[in-house]
Parts: C-alpha cells; sequence; structure tokens
C-alpha cells in the first residue's frame, strides 16, 4: 500500500507542481539563452560547462513530460471508465526507467563528443590540412615544368647536331627520335617560320593534326632566346616551344600527355577541404549547440516513447474495452466483418460484445446481399457493352438532353471520332445530321455526312423510350454505289442496243446526198455541204458515245499475262505526245523494274484515259499560262508493290472531286463521265488502288498502287483475247521524245 501511495500525488497539488515545473524550465532555459548569447559563439565552450547546461534544461522538461503523460493517463482511463490509477502508476515507472539512463548516457555522450571535437579544431588539424594543400599545388607545378625543362635540354642536345647535319638525314632523324623517346614526349616537331610568318615543319615524331601555328603565337615564337621557352597545358596536354641553340630559324615543339584530372582533382579536394574546415571552425560553436541540442531532443523522445509505452500498456489491461471500440471504428470504415472476442466471463462486457457481433453480422449479410446486385448489374452491363463492341453496325444511346451516353467502336469508326471523348458531347456537336433526325417521330432515315473528308451514307434506325433514343445505323455508301454502277450499267447497254444501229444508215444516207446532190443545186451558198458535215459529225460523236457506253457496261474479263508496264506507259504517252506537241511528256522510271501480271490492252487504255484527262486539264488552261507539262513517273516501293504516277499543270480537280469515278459525271460539255470510271474498274479488277490529289505549284496528280504479289497469282487466268505483245525492236521505237529512264 505505500508503495502504491508513494506514485500517487494529491489531485489538488498536481496544477501547482506542474505550472512550477513549467516555470522552472522557462527560466532555466532563459538563463542558458543568456550564456549560450554573451560573448563570441566561433569558440567552444568548455566540456563541462556545457554539460552542466543540458542537465539543467533536460531535468525539467523530462519532469513535464511525466505530468503531461500523467494527466493523458487520467483522460484516457477517464474515456474507458476508472479512475485511471494504473494508468498513472505505469506511467510514473516508465518514465523513471526510462529518464534516469537517458540522463546519464545524454551528459556521457556530451563530454565525449565535446573533448573529441576539441582535437579537430587545434591548431594541429588545421596545420595539416593547408600542407596538404600545399603539397598536391607544388606536385602540379613540377608535372607542368617538366615538360618545359625536357623540351630546352633536348633543344640544347639537338643544337650541335643540326648544325653540322642537314634534318633530311636518316641518322638525324634517328637521333631526333631516340631524344624524344628517351624523354617520354608524347609528340615532338621540329619546324621553322618563314618571313610571312608559316610554319615549315622539317621533323616530327607521333604526329598529330593539328595546326600548331593557330595555337602558338608565331611572333613570340620567334622572339625567344636560347635558354627561353612557351610552355602551356591544353586538353591534358602539356606543351613547351624553345629555339634551338645555335641553329637559324629552327624550333623545337614537344608535348605529353598527363592524365591531370587525377591532379587536379586532389588538388581542388585539397582546397575544399581548406575552406571546408575553415568554415567548420567558424561554425565551432554553432556545431556544439546544435549537437547538445539534438541529444536534448533525443532525450525528451525517448522520455516522451516511455510515456506512450506506458499508456499502451495500460490500456491492454482494459483490452475488452478497447477491442469493442477498434472494431466499432473498423465498422465505420467499411469492414462489417469486425468481431469481438467474447469474455469467458459473461458480465455486462461480454453482454456488449455477444450484441456487437450480432449486429455486425446482421449488416454483413444485408451489406452482401446488394454487393451481388450491384455485381449482376455490372456484369449485364458488361455483357451489353461486349454485344456493342463486336457488332458491325453502329449504336449511339442519347439523353434527354441529346447528349451521348454510350457510342460502340463501330459508330466510333463510322463517324471519324475518339469513342471516349465523344461520350459526354451533345449528339448535334459529333454528327448534326444524326441529330436532325431526332426532331421527328421517324423511325428510320438515310443520312449523308462526312467523316473524315469522305462522305457517307448511313441507314439510321431509331428507338424512342421515355426521352432517350438509341440509333442504330450502317454505312450503305458502297451498296449504293454498286447499286447506282449496276443500274448505269443496264442503262449504258440499253442506249448502245438502241441509238447503235440507226447510226450507220444516218451517216451513209448523209454522205450519198453530199455526194449526189451537192454538186447538182445551184445558187447554193454551202448550207447544204455544212449541214450534211454537219450530220456525219454529229453521228461520229454519237457513235463514240455509244462505243464508251459498250466498252463501261461489256468489260471483258481481263486476261492475266506478264507484261512490261514500262512499255505500257510509252504507247500511253506516245499516242498523246504525237497528237500534242505544244505539251512536253516526260516518262521517269526506275531501272530494272520488275515485270507485272496485268491485261495489256485493258491497262494501256485506262492509262491513255488518265493521260487523256491530264491533256484536256491543261488544253482548259486560259490563255498565257506556262507551257503545259504532263509527266508519267513508275517506281517500286519495296519488295511487293509498283506506284504508277501522272502529274499535270492543268486545271487541277474540280469541287465534286470524291464523285468523279462515278459513271456518267463529268465536268466538260463534250464528256460523258465514263472514263474514269472504266478507269477504276480496270484497276479495281487489278487488285489496286487509285487516288487523286492536288499537284504542288497547281495541277492534278494521280495515283496508282498494284500489288504485285497478288498480281502474280493471277497468271494465265481469263480467256484468251487474242492480242500479242509486240516485239522487243517495236517497244524501242514507241519511245517518246522526252522519255528518260532513271536509275
Amino acid at each position: 500500500m505505500e508503495n502504491r501511495r508513494s506514485f500517487t500525488l494529491p489531485t489538488r497539488f498536481v496544477p501547482a507542481i506542474e505550472f512550477g515545473v513549467l516555470a522552472i524550465a522557462i527560466a532555466v532555459g532563459v538563463g542558458s539563452y543568456f550564456v549560450l548569447s554573451g560573448g563570441e559563439r566561433q569558440h567552444l565552450l568548455t566540456p563541462p560547462v556545457m554539460a552542466l547546461l543540458l542537465v539543467s534544461n533536460l531535468l525539467p522538461c523530462m519532469a513535464l513530460l511525466v505530468l503531461l503523460g500523467r494527466r493523458a493517463a487520467k483522460k484516457r482511463a477517464a474515456s474507458i471508465g476508472g479512475g485511471g490509477a494504473l494508468h498513472v502508476r505505469l506511467v510514473a515507472m516508465f518514465s523513471l526507467l526510462a529518464s534516469v539512463p537517458m540522463l546519464l548516457v545524454t551528459i556521457f555522450a556530451s563530454l565525449l563528443f565535446q573533448t573529441g571535437v576539441e582535437f579537430w579544431f587545434s591548431d594541429q588539424a588545421r596545420s595539416m590540412l593547408v600542407d596538404a594543400r600545399a603539397l598536391t599545388q607544388e606536385s602540379y607545378r613540377q608535372i607542368l615544368s617538366y615538360v618545359r625543362n625536357e623540351v630546352v635540354t633536348m633543344a640544347g642536345d639537338l643544337g650541335p647536331v643540326l648544325r653540322e647535319y642537314p634534318t633530311d638525314q636518316l641518322e638525324v632523324q634517328q637521333f631526333f627520335a631516340q631524344q624524344a623517346y628517351y624523354r617520354n614526349l608524347s609528340e615532338a616537331v621540329i619546324f621553322s617560320i618563314s618571313p610571312k610568318g608559316e610554319l615549315q615543319t622539317q621533323l616530327f615524331y607521333n604526329p598529330t593534326d593539328r595546326d600548331l601555328s593557330t595555337e602558338f603565337d608565331m611572333s613570340r615564337v620567334r622572339a625567344l632566346s636560347n635558354s627561353d621557352a612557351i610552355t602551356d597545358i591544353k586538353n591534358g596536354r602539356s606543351r613547351s616551344v624553345t629555339r634551338i641553340p645555335g641553329v637559324d630559324n629552327l624550333y623545337l615543339y614537344g608535348g605529353r600527355e598527363w592524365d591531370m584530372t587525377k591532379y587536379l582533382a586532389l588538388s581542388g579536394r585539397a582546397e575544399t577541404m581548406l575552406k571546408s574546415y575553415q568554415a567548420f571552425l567558424g561554425r565551432s560553436g554553432s556545431i556544439q549547440l546544435r549537437f547538445n541540442i539534438s541529444l536534448f531532443v533525443i532525450s525528451l523522445m525517448i522520455v516522451g516513447l516511455a510515456v506512450w509505452v506506458a499508456l499502451v500498456v495500460a490500456d491492454r489491461l482494459v483490452r475488452p474495452v478497447g477491442e469493442l471500440v477498434q472494431a466499432a471504428d473498423r465498422v465505420a470504415g467499411g469492414d462489417l466483418t469486425a468481431r469481438v472476442a467474447i469474455p469467458r466471463r459473461m458480465d455486462e462486457i461480454g453482454t456488449l460484445a455477444t450484441a456487437f457481433n450480432l449486429m455486425t453480422q446482421r449488416l454483413n449479410e444485408q451489406t452482401s446481399a446488394l454487393v451481388k446486385a450491384n455485381e449482376q448489374i455490372d456484369s449485364r452491363r458488361a455483357l451489353i457493352e461486349a454485344v456493342m463492341s463486336g457488332v458491325s453496325a453502329g449504336v449511339i444511346s442519347v439523353g434527354p438532353d441529346r447528349a451521348i451516353r454510350v457510342i460502340n467502336a463501330s459508330a466510333a469508326n463510322l463517324l471519324g471520332v475518339d469513342a471516349a471523348a465523344a461520350v459526354g458531347k451533345p449528339l448535334a456537336a459529333v454528327a448534326a445530321e444524326l441529330d436532325a433526325t431526332l426532331a421527328g417521330d421517324a423511325r428510320e432515315a438515310i443520312v449523308q455526312l462526312q467523316a473524315r473528308g469522305e462522305a457517307k451514307t448511313l441507314a439510321v434506325k431509331i428507338t424512342r423510350d421515355d426521352g432517350s433514343f438509341i440509333l442504330t445505323f450502317d454505312d450503305i455508301t458502297q451498296q449504293l454505289l454498286d447499286q447506282r454502277r449496276a443500274a448505269w450499267s443496264d442503262v449504258a447497254r440499253r442506249i448502245a442496243h438502241e441509238i447503235k444501229n440507226p447510226l450507220t444508215p444516218i451517216q451513209l444516207a448523209a454522205e450519198r446526198l453530199k455526194r449526189r446532190y451537192g454538186r447538182q443545186i445551184e445558187n447554193d451558198d454551202g448550207t447544204f455541204a455544212k449541214l450534211t458535215d454537219t450530220i456525219v459529225r454529229q453521228v461520229g460523236d454519237l457513235r463514240r458515245m455509244v462505243d464508251e457506253f459498250s466498252s463501261f457496261a461489256r468489260m471483258p474479263k481481263p486476261v492475266f499475262h506478264e507484261e512490261s508496264m514500262l512499255d505500257i506507259a510509252r504507247q500511253a504517252v506516245f499516242l498523246h505526245e504525237v497528237a500534242h506537241p505544244d505539251i512536253t511528256f516526260t516518262l521517269v522510271a526506275e531501272e530494272g523494274l520488275p515485270p507485272v501480271v496485268c491485261d495489256r490492252r485493258q491497262f494501256g487504255q485506262a492509262l491513255t484515259n488518265i493521260v487523256k484527262n491530264a491533256v484536256e486539264a491543261v488544253e482548259g488552261r486560259p490563255e498565257n499560262s506556262p507551257k503545259g507539262e504532263v509527266c508519267v513517273s513508275l517506281q517500286e516501293i519495296g519488295a511487293d508493290q509498283l506506284q504508277l504516277t501522272v502529274s499535270d499543270n492543268g486545271i487541277g480537280l474540280p469541287v465534286e472531286r470524291d464523285r468523279i469515278v462515278e459513271p456518267y459525271m463529268t465536268t466538260r460539255a463534250r464528256g460523258t463521265g465514263l472514263g474514269l470510271a472504266i478507269v477504276k474498274k480496270i484497276v479495281e479488277e487489278h487488285f489496286g488502288s487509285i487516288s487523286f490529289g492536288d499537284r504542288p505549284g497547281g495541277g492534278t496528280v494521280v495515283t496508282i498502287t498494284l500489288d504485285l504479289n497478288v498480281l502474280a497469282a493471277l497468271e494465265g487466268e481469263g480467256a484468251a483475247s487474242g492480242y500479242t505483245a509486240p516485239e522487243e525492236s517495236q517497244r524501242q521505237a514507241m519511245l517518246t521524245r522526252n522519255g528518260t529512264l532513271r536509275s
């Protein structure tokens, strides 16, 4: 009982004791401040004085920590019930056990540190660092003067020899090389200086490609005396130049490579260490103060840790209540699996623990049911997203505010947008044409829009649900194009059948009228002849149009054989070059182009049509335009593709450039609109691609790309056409005037 009373203080005296200890700590701290701030702080205080100041500040602060721990123990005990006597006793015991050893260790560490520091701040330590710096500097100077001494000595040895023998004698060269080798020179040069100040090399040893005339001032070199030298160091190389005594206008240059990094590093390190030491010496007082402050803080932290351990141990003694508190915190954090152990004795704590476990169990069951329901919803959502991403049709879900909620990959691809970025945006901002279909009550619509610069036609189906919309659409652009092409083919076949038969009798009748009655009509001003010529000419135009209709409607199946694409291009260019001498035609081809498996007649027709369009584009330019140019080029791309390009400086592509390959689409007054449609059909039947672009500076560029590997597999397919390739001599004769081969 007496021991327990010794650890317990009367409650009414505790506040007075706390204020008293606090006042003592403040008074000691103020007194220590005046002691430390008086005088010069660049000098150390004696170890006993510093240790006394440390202990005098540490004791009241430790006592204050113990009192604060006692107050915290009382407060913690009150929160869980009880008077807190156990907490207070444990805090007092742990604080005592930690404070006494800590105080002794602190005093010992302070004395030990300050005794050792006194040596490092002594004059002996400073002299040692100064001598080390001087030693490194002297070593560095010796290294720099080594080459100068060797070069001057070598010049003295070479002087007598060079006075008697010329420099081109073998013995002189050998003696010079031996001198440079024995003196460990990396390079050596004997040179003279011309009256213009130019350096002229006489002998050299291990030369480099550097120009000595730019690295040394020749006027200074010329002014050297016999024993004088110019010495420097550059790029880790110590160099020296001196005059060879007794020989007029002969100088010796010598150099040696050194690893100056080590010497410079040592010298710099010694200088840095001395400066650091001097700075450290100036801060010796503050360092001593910081060290003791560190000891002071660490001691208080250890005592505080002891008080905290005492509080933890005291808490463990009331574990059942603590477990309930922790379990309640876990439940508050969302962990519904928290449980507390049931005490063996079913007292009030046991009843509370049982009720708590039952409550958390029911909460866990209810939460699990909610989680499973959410998982099912997420699973269904994932299934819907997987189905939407897998279908080829575009699907967009739009809310009542016309904002996009869901968009699948096919819809994003068809509209040319990023699916992630489109979610949340208004449909009008992504596709205004689709947004316009939501205004009425229609469930289906055909929409035309531009996506990434390409015109597309979409078949849209609209589903409405409580103000929300689901749009499903497919790209029917190619389908419509195929239908239109088939319809035009049928129209062309009917036109050719209905018109072609009467043309020949009409033409023959007009020609017969002109021959029979042209001379019999008197007083004629030529009107009869003009009218008959007009009939014949118009019939020719109709026949040409019918021929084009027939070619488009009944284009034969291509016959694939191995052909020279260069010969095909030569023929196409030659035909137009003869007919249009005022236009410059150029054929550019790489040397050694591989043969191409194709239908020579059809591909020649396609290339002729393209060149014909280029010629017409050049002729359609305004007057006073530069001379017309048409260039056909062939080049191999990689190992399996051939690219054919036709460029001109004509009027360029029309505004409706996306429709120029459609049948009967033309911008010319006398055009049928079938030329490029036939070209596109021929290229597609050769499994190639055709594109149209603008030529830099004005004009058009047509590019055809063929896959050589695909065409090679088609060799020999198709019916016999009866076509025979021209002989080699005939092919050479088809060269254009401006044709060139490019290697």
